[in-house]
């Protein structure tokens, strides 16, 4: 396993700190006021990510398939660190691609993983996930948890609420696991390739990730496991149910828990990813008037669409105007590995009324460009109006 450093605490300088806090001691059931001794449960995630791709018909392993110039395991670590009270995330990587992954993890400066070998299906590298936050393992860097999550790596868009739900169920229940209706109805064909019989589609629901698990129930149940079972199977909650006799609680998951799975699903999660990328836009007025002014004409497209910081350089000198654009340049290139595109925008506002309409009617025109298209070619660069 390959050890990695201390778990910190609570993300500093967040500014959800106070909410994921509250979040995390609602993971008690009875509440902090009933129960004050009880703590939050230590919960850790694992995410199987030895995949081939096969169905994607790529060489690439599609969890390493990169969505805006970014490996799409990238996205799915990233979306479980914001969730601070999971302390550990463990990555189960082939031999092969066990490289790989530590370049995506200091490149993007992942924080909190681990990685282990994976086995040579699904089943096999949870259990290696499993053992390596078990406390019978000797050489473990990791502390056991009261609740483990198991999660996709190709499943990027999994939002804490589903996972504070299915930890919640799963530290009551034993087990949980999210789900979604059925979109297409089920049917069985007979041996010879007619129609045997179907499904009714109201009553049955697809099983998707998140799943989350008390650690004792799942890790007892690997244990207890065939080869059959390690070697065929696909389901975590059935395993729970065969050897621990844990019926899970199955819980109501968002529409955008889907599994990239083929070559078609990485355009629909480029898309999804594009809407979900902060857009930031560093506006550098040619003028000492107030800024409000500006943001009078701006308003209304810059509502809810993307952060604005304003600078005056017109009373700065220029070796300084020189050093302001070198600095957002780099700014940009350190932002982007959090999601956010950066981009100047340079507004001449000249005196004269018409110049004036005529010079933030341009840069509304640039602005909207850069919200529609989310271009990460223009990062760091700076536009003029």
């Amino acid at each position: 396993m390959e050890p990695r450093p201390a778990a910190p605490g609570p993300c500093p300088g967040d500014s959800r700190g106070a909410e994921e806090a509250a979040a995390a001691s609602s993971l008690n059931p009875a509440g902090a006021e009933a129960q004050p001794r009880r703590r939050a449960p230590a919960v850790a995630a694992v995410l199987p990510a030895g995949g081939s791709g096969e169905r994607m018909g790529v060489p690439t392993p599609k969890q390493f398939c990169p969505i805006l110039e970014r490996p799409l395991i990238s996205y799915t670590l990233q979306a479980l660190e914001r969730v601070c009270w999971i302390k550990d995330i463990v990555v189960a990587v082939t031999g092969e691609n066990m490289e790989a992954m530590k370049r995506i993890i200091q490149k993007y400066q992942h924080q909190r993983i681990s990685l282990v070998e994976a086995g040579v299906t699904r089943h096999r590298s949870i259990f290696n996930g499993l053992k390596a936050l078990a406390e019978d393992q000797p050489d473990s860097k990791l502390s056991k948890p009261e609740v483990v999550i198991i999660h996709d790596a190709v499943r990027p868009f999994v939002e804490e609420d589903v996972l504070l739900k299915v930890v919640t169920a799963a530290k009551e229940h034993g087990a949980a696991g999210a789900i979604r209706p059925l979109v297409s109805t089920v049917i069985s064909p007979s041996a010879d390739g007619c129609l045997d019989h179907s499904l009714e589609r109201a009553r049955h629901r697809a099983s998707e990730m998140p799943q989350a698990f008390r650690f004792d129930v799942i890790y007892e149940a690997y244990q207890q496991c065939s080869d059959y079972d390690l070697e065929f199977g696909t389901e975590c909650l059935q395993l729970a149910l065969k050897y621990g006799h844990i019926n899970a609680k199955l819980v109501e998951g968002s529409p955008d828990l889907w599994k990239v799975t083929y070559k078609r699903d990485l355009y629909a999660a480029e898309s999804i990813i594009k809407e979900r990328i902060s857009q930031h836009i560093c506006i550098v007025m040619d003028t000492k008037e107030d800024e409000n002014h500006v943001g009078h004409y701006l308003e209304e497209i810059l509502k809810n669409e993307l952060n604005v910081y304003f600078l005056d350089y017109k009373s700065v000198p220029f070796d300084e105007k020189m050093e302001s654009l070198i600095q957002i340049r780099e700014y940009a290139k350190e932002v982007k590995k959090r999601n956010i595109l950066l981009s100047g925008l340079l507004i001449y506002f000249p005196q004269d009324e018409q110049k004036l309409q005529a010079s933030l009617r341009q840069g509304v025109t640039i602005i909207a460009t850069l919200i529609k298209e989310r271009n990460s070619g223009l990062v760091g660069q700076l536009l003029v109006a």
